[in-house]
Parts: structure tokens; C-alpha cells; sequence
């Protein structure tokens, strides 16, 4: 009979104790008729029935969770750059585009200028859509023919951009500049159409050291993506698409570059964090720079700075650009073959819950 007691007595009492502790975490923190008396009062208890408000997941990008990793040289430096000094770096939640902007993304945006519709659908709200010239958003083609030596590029040229044949492929030719435009057109293109009374984040480029942690996949000292130190996976094939070799260039399956969903994602699902294209971030180049920046969320912006990060190696380079940790630059006005970029936004909410909606199905 005791112990019967004791088992039924036992739901009740765990009941209790959960429900004294937890409004200590701030989870059943909420504001009802109490606060209302309270607030009669003359007690100052917040202002009344705020609108709620969570933050979608944009499409085809994926969350990654905080976390603390060791930034910089994974391995030799070999170009004996010592612009890859390693220190402990913590990175608050963010949302990353999967897979890099894509040339018919890109087209998106060039023709939403071109019409001067920057946004589709009904805009909810009233707000001033900025301005963009649409002959200095179009990607250079020009560099599949000036950014190498003696290098037949005039089909590259003439297709890349504009044939459908390779709307699914990384968009090239595009500055930091132009980069950041894009940017800029995205964010408006989702808050015009927001039926929320707060905007979302701002669409921008990923920070470098919020870049080197979505490359590593979760794995603190990942020399690649993938998290091992070889090119190739038990089957023997490539990882990524990059110049295997002394210039096999087709080993990977691509002589040039690759859709932006052929190679499989890192641990946070991220595809082509290495090879493919390099990709623009954030931050001006100082060789230095890890000295200089915060450990929490570091970012390095001058302004007076033209020189940019560019991250993850590409179809043109050697393996050792491919590490998680190399690092280059080029000015920010300047547009390659090799190099394009992905988006990404600051998330807002609890540290480490990351509790999201996700608004549509995978599309590019």
C-alpha cells in the first residue's frame, strides 16, 4: 500500500519540482493578468500584447548553430603566407545559402532591375526600393577570355551567363561591389512582401570567420569540408571540383566549373564550401587581421581597404586553396572566372535554440 502511494505521489511531485524550475530558464516567463494588476499598480512590467514574431528560413538556405571553433591554419603553409594565425573564435547563429547564387538567381535580380519591379507578388508595405544600374550589374563574360593567357574562352563568353544550359551553375564575373547589390536587392525583394510589423535581417555576405566555420561542417580542425584530410572518398573519387594533379582538370568530372548541387554537402549541409568557385566574404583583407578583430562574431571592415577575402578555393586551384583555412584576396571592383559568392543572414532568437520555419521547399 506504501508503495503505491509513493508511485502515485511521484508525478506529482516531479510535476512541481519541473514547474518551480523551469521559469528560472525563462521558459514559462509569460505576461498575463498579473503583469496587468501589476502594471495598474504603477509597477513597470513591459508593454502590452506585443506582437509575436519568428524568423522564417529563407529558401535554400540552411541554419548554422552557434558554436566555437580554432580559426586558421590547418595545415602547412605552404605559400608561406603567415595571414592564417590560428585563435579560438565563437560564432553566433546564421542562416547560409546551401548552395552558391546561382547564374539564373543572378538573372533574377538583373531582370527585376531591368523591369524595375524589384519585387514580385503584392508588396504589403510601403517601403523605398533602392536603386541599381542595370549595366553595372551584369556579370563580365568577358573574363572566361582576359583572366587567362592564350585560353579559348569565347564560348564560355558567349553561353555561361545566358543559355539555359547553365542556369543551374555558380554565377561568375561578379565583383564584390556587384556582390553586395545582390544583397541588397534580396533583402528588399523579401521585406516588401513581409506581412510582419518588424523587418527580418538583412541579406549580406557571410563574415570571413563565420565563412571558415560553415566550411568546416561542425568539425573544429577540419582541413576540408568533408572533414578528412584526402581529396578523394573510399570509392576514389574527388570531393570537389578544383585542378587535381599537375592540371587533370576533368579528373573531378568538370573541366570548369560545376551546378551548385553536384557534390555532396558538408556536416551543416553546405554544398561546395571548397572548389567550384571561390567565393567573396565580408571582410577586408589584413594579414593580420585575427589580431586586430574580437573573438566573438570578428569581422574586419575598412572601408579604405579595396582589397577583399576571397574564400574556398576554385575549379582553377591547386588543393592547398581548397583547406578551410587558405586565405586571398582581390579587389573588390575586380571580377574573375573563378570566384562568385553565397548569401547569408543573421539569425535572431535565444542563443542555441535556432527555432525556425522554413517557408518553402528546396527550389533554385
Amino acid at each position: 500500500m506504501y508503495k503505491k502511494m509513493k508511485l502515485r505521489l511521484l508525478p506529482i511531485t516531479l510535476g512541481l519540482a519541473v514547474a518551480t524550475l523551469l521559469p528560472g530558464c525563462g521558459l514559462f516567463n509569460k505576461k498575463g493578468s498579473a503583469s496587468d494588476k501589476a502594471n495598474r499598480r504603477g509597477e513597470v512590467t513591459g508593454v502590452a500584447k506585443r506582437a509575436s514574431w519568428q524568423q522564417n528560413l529563407p529558401i535554400d538556405m540552411v541554419p548554422v548553430k552557434a558554436g566555437t571553433f580554432w580559426m586558421g591554419q590547418s595545415d602547412e603553409d605552404i605559400a608561406y603566407t603567415q595571414s592564417s594565425m590560428n585563435k579560438q573564435i565563437t560564432i553566433s547563429e546564421f542562416f547560409m545559402d546551401k548552395y552558391e547564387v546561382s547564374n539564373n538567381k543572378y538573372r533574377q535580380f538583373l531582370e527585376a532591375v531591368k523591369s524595375g519591379e524589384l519585387a514580385t507578388g503584392t508588396p504589403t508595405t510601403l517601403k523605398d526600393p533602392p536603386t541599381f544600374d542595370y549595366e553595372e550589374l551584369r556579370p563580365d563574360t568577358t573574363v572566361w577570355s582576359t583572366s587567362f593567357s592564350y585560353h579559348y574562352g569565347d564560348p564560355l563568353m558567349e553561353f555561361y551567363f545566358d543559355h539555359p544550359a547553365f542556369d543551374n551553375y555558380p554565377v561568375v564575373g561578379i565583383s564584390w561591389d556587384q556582390a553586395q547589390k545582390y544583397c541588397e536587392w534580396r533583402t528588399y525583394h523579401l521585406r516588401a512582401n513581409d506581412e510582419s510589423d518588424f523587418d527580418v535581417p538583412s541579406f549580406r555576405l557571410p563574415s570571413e570567420a563565420e565563412w571558415e566555420y560553415a566550411a568546416k561542417g561542425g568539425k573544429d580542425v577540419a582541413k576540408y569540408p568533408w572533414g578528412g584530410p584526402y581529396l578523394k572518398n573510399k570509392r576514389g573519387c574527388l570531393m570537389a571540383n578544383f585542378k587535381p594533379g599537375r592540371g587533370n582538370y576533368i579528373d573531378d568530372g568538370f573541366a570548369y566549373t560545376a551546378p551548385v548541387d553536384v557534390f555532396a554537402p558538408n556536416g551543416f549541409g553546405l554544398h561546395n564550401m571548397s572548389g567550384n568557385v571561390a567565393e567573396w566574404v565580408m571582410d577586408a583583407y589584413k594579414a593580420t587581421a585575427s589580431v586586430d578583430t574580437w573573438d566573438l562574431d570578428p569581422v574586419y571592415n575598412d572601408p579604405n581597404e579595396p582589397r577583399k577575402i576571397v574564400r574556398g578555393g576554385s575549379w582553377k586551384d591547386i588543393a592547398h586553396y581548397l583547406e578551410t583555412s587558405t586565405r586571398t584576396y582581390e579587389y573588390q571592383d575586380v571580377a574573375q572566372a573563378h570566384i562568385g559568392f553565397r548569401t547569408a543572414m543573421t539569425f535572431i532568437g535565444r542563443s542555441g535554440s535556432m527555432d525556425v520555419k522554413s517557408t518553402n521547399r528546396t527550389r533554385r
